[in-house]
């Protein structure tokens, strides 16, 4: 082999090796819709598109957006709707749109998209309207929701298209939104409604046909050493314009602006000079395009310092169908920003534009910096009045030449399967006083996985079926204060606990599952929800999140084993099934392992089955499920089976009838019985023998009468002529003498006996000549004539060869 083949061959194995570790995540239990638990459901009839969500744990409240409608719902119970209102297209919207060539049905509605609550506790709302982009605001007071029918034009704040992502978000009373501000939705903005409105440059090398996923805000001003500003972070994908590609190649981006930007004096009037936009790294262990963003979730922290972005990843191309996590820290964007080189365009051949690291000298202030103490010492107390050199070094090279790296420089979860749509993470505290965070991811089937990383190990607790058909979860909203996920897609809104923890019956299924929102109570017996009652320090419960340690909990209640009975021959199924996903299931006989390769089991997914059972397979059948954590396995019995004979009532024999004459007694040898270990060969030695033998005698008893009466019915009639054996002739042997020297004579049939027509056979006799040429008056030769074949009975055919002595 060559060196360089060898190389490769060895690089292969080691990322496939590396693949298979990471895609061997699976989830512990899959919980299918029907067993759900408390899932509660809303949709209303001819209403789509629930993707809208507006939590108002102040009123007790979830605002959910639909097409053409907003609902206000019992944040505690989404079936129960308190009330709603509808904002319907007018039919001259309507037809404008379908003029334009879009489709009534579907495309000219009123998609509700931006839904956003006021610092004056009013609502900000906006919808397409019919590709007319629309604003207004909406009150809820006295159980009412109400429009203020105030509308103002949309454009740049709500997409045009329905189905087109964008992101928005209300930060002290300024809308920050990132769509399309024309009706084709090719002129992509990142834009503050304000007194002061900036947006981004109409140029590629800023936004190049971006798909906008998610913005959020970060208070990096709080507790900030150099007087730094709060920073609004964007996500998005995104053509890009660094890579020599004979192609459009999606990347993933971060970006990120200054809260307290105003634009430019000069240049980069009413633009942001803040600015700045890197790559998004999220790279899985195998060779591909780079993974494309769908989603992001901020957990924040008290100290934003801690905060850290979750995102979720899925391939854009069809050829691959794993879906990965990763998380960055808030100071890691930051320091690719604040301290990363620059790329810039340079022209190659006068026509072709290529990106490279910036090796030039910054101007100062540095290029897309937010305004801190730092610059306000030179003098620059705003941006407008940064100088028009770093204006127009940050104009032409918003691309950072460093990537954003995910914590630890890989995905948290790597998962093949159904793709990843949405995310949102909570923060819990265990019984060992350490804070986890746990993910709940949507997918393109209508699940969501939970799932949780123990230092650098992940555990998917479980997925959870929320519709019953498979559809994408267009948004997902989390509340802590309520222990309650929201769910939102194309026919309907759900709700599900955080955890139930009553889906684990046991102290090991419950210490396995490694939730840190479940504890198992021994004085219960159950496994409860964790709460602020239950300290820390409370010993009483158990839970392992770390390790997984079943052997905390006390000894399990020893299954009682369902009888079955035995019938040899017959085939016996067995039914053991786990609702474990990671466990093994093992099968023990009488205390020894069932061995899986013998052709006399059948091994299932719900059990096995015994074919042609025998008095051999009597005994104790046991299932166990067995699962691994940490390399320490946790057997747990699922089933247990006695098989055992058909127990059988033996009659005593029958008392013999008095005789006459002398009774004969044999005598009684004690020591000629069998011993121990030995049968008696003349007995059958089981019920099924006993009754063959029964049987036999029966049929040879029934065959013996049948044959007698035969024979008797044959003597009676006279086809057996017994009297010639002591040399006496018949006279009905006579008779047919005379008979036949009257049919020589007359040339008639010698014998006809009267049986039926299909009883009769053609009987030549055996002095025939061979020849038949005589004369018809010959008198002697009639007497070597052979006569014509005779018609006789087969039982007549006795006769005539007990006759033949006398011929």
């Amino acid at each position: 082999m060559r060196p360089l083949a060898a190389l490769c061959f060895l690089c292969g194995f080691f990322l496939a090796s590396t693949l298979s570790e990471f895609l061997g995540c699976t989830p512990r239990k899959s919980v299918p819709y029907h067993v759900g638990g408390n899932i509660k459901l809303f949709r209303e009839d001819g209403v789509w598109n629930y993707s809208t969500m507006l939590l108002r744990e102040d009123l007790g409240l979830l605002f959910l957006g639909a097409r053409e409608a907003i609902f206000a719902l019992d944040i505690n119970d989404i079936s129960s709707k308190k009330t709603q209102v509808y904002w319907n297209v007018t039919e001259e919207k309507q037809r404008e749109c379908t003029y334009k060539g879009k489709n009534a049905d579907t495309e000219c509605r009123n998609y509700i998209r931006v839904l956003h609550k006021m610092d004056d506790n009013r609502m900000y709302v906006c919808g397409t309207n019919a590709f007319s982009p629309t604003c207004d605001y909406m009150t809820y007071a006295e159980g009412q929701l109400k429009l203020e029918e105030t509308q103002g034009e949309g454009k740049g704040k709500c997409p045009f298209d329905p189905f087109q992502r964008h992101s928005s978000i209300m930060i002290d009373g300024d809308l920050y939104s990132a769509t399309a501000i024309n009706f084709l939705g090719s002129e992509p903005v990142v834009l503050r409604s304000s007194l002061t409105a900036i947006r981004t440059e109409f140029k590629s090398s800023w936004l190049n046909e971006p798909i906008f996923v998610h913005m959020d805000v970060v208070r990096e001003s709080e507790n900030s050493s150099d007087g730094d500003d709060d920073k609004v972070y964007m996500f998005f994908s995104e053509n890009a314009v660094e890579y020599d590609f004979p192609s459009k190649l999606m990347v993933s981006r971060v970006a990120r602006v200054c809260k307290g930007d105003l634009g430019g004096h000069r240049t980069l009037q009413k633009r942001w000079t803040s600015f700045l936009k890197a790559r998004l790294d999220c790279s899985v262990p195998e060779r591909s395009l780079p993974y494309i963003v769908q989603d992001v979730f901020l957990l924040q922290h008290s100290d934003w310092r801690k905060s850290i972005f979750y995102a979720v990843f899925t391939p854009q191309s069809g050829s691959s169908d794993v879906s990965a996590v990763c998380a960055y820290s808030v100071p890691s964007i930051g320091n690719v920003f604040s301290k990363g080189r620059y790329k810039t365009p340079v022209t190659v051949e006068t026509s072709y534009m290529k990106w490279v690291m910036y090796t030039g000298e910054l101007p100062v202030p540095r290029p897309g910096a937010c305004i801190n103490d730092a610059v306000r010492k030179l003098g620059i107390e705003s941006s407008l009045g940064l100088p028009d050199k770093t204006l127009q070094f940050v104009r032409d090279r918003p691309l950072m030449d460093e990537v954003v790296q995910p914590l630890n420089r890989k995905p948290l979860l790597v998962k093949k399967g159904p793709m990843f749509t949405r995310i949102v993470v909570d923060r819990v505290t265990a019984l060992d006083g350490q804070s986890y965070d746990v993910m709940f991811i949507g997918t393109e089937n209508g699940f969501v996985q939970k799932a949780v990383n123990y230092d650098g190990e992940m555990v998917i607790i479980e997925e959870v079926q929320l519709f019953q058909s498979p559809e994408p979860v267009k948004i997902l909203r989390l509340s802590s204060n309520t222990s309650q996920l929201y769910a939102g897609s194309e026919t309907g809104a759900v709700q599900m606990a955080l955890s139930e923890c009553g889906r684990y019956t046991s102290c090991v299924d419950c210490v396995l599952a490694r939730d840190p929102y479940c504890a198992w109570d021994p004085t219960a017996a159950l496994c409860t929800t964790l709460s602020s009652a239950h300290s820390t320090s409370d010993t009483a419960l158990i839970q392992s999140v770390k390790d997984g340690n079943a052997f905390l909990c006390p000894k399990p209640v020893i299954v009682k084993p369902e009888n079955y009975t035995l019938i040899p021959g017959n085939n016996i199924n067995l039914r053991c099934q786990s609702d474990i996903n990671l466990a093994q299931m093992h099968w023990y006989f009488n205390d020894q392992p069932l061995n899986t390769s013998d052709t006399k089991y059948f091994f299932y997914s719900e059990g096995i089955m015994i074919l042609d059972v025998s008095a051999a397979d009597e005994g104790q059948y046991i299932c166990q499920a067995v699962e691994q954590v940490k390399g320490q396995q946790y057997p747990r019995t699922v089933a247990a089976y006695h098989l055992q004979p058909r127990i059988e009532v033996t009659e005593p024999p029958p008392t013999p009838l008095p005789t006459e004459g002398p009774v004969v007694t044999p005598e009684v040898t004690p020591d000629r019985g069998p011993t121990r270990g030995e049968e008696s060969p003349l007995l059958p030695q089981s019920s099924s023998e006993r009754g063959k033998l029964v049987a036999l005698q029966v049929s040879v008893a029934l065959v013996s009468l049948l044959l007698v009466s035969l024979l008797l019915w044959n003597v009676h009639r006279g086809h057996f002529p017994l009297l010639r054996c002591f040399g006496a002739r018949s006279p009905r042997r006579s008779g047919l003498g005379q008979a036949q020297s009257l049919s020589a004579n007359s040339h008639q049939v010698p014998f006809q006996a009267k049986v039926s027509s299909e009883d009769k056979l053609l009987v030549t006799p055996s002095n025939c000549n061979a020849s038949n040429n005589h004369s018809s008056g010959d008198s002697a030769g009639n007497r070597n004539h052979c006569p014509s074949p005779r018609v006789v009975s087969p039982m007549d055919v006795f006769k005539y060869i007990n006759d033949e002595s006398e011929i």
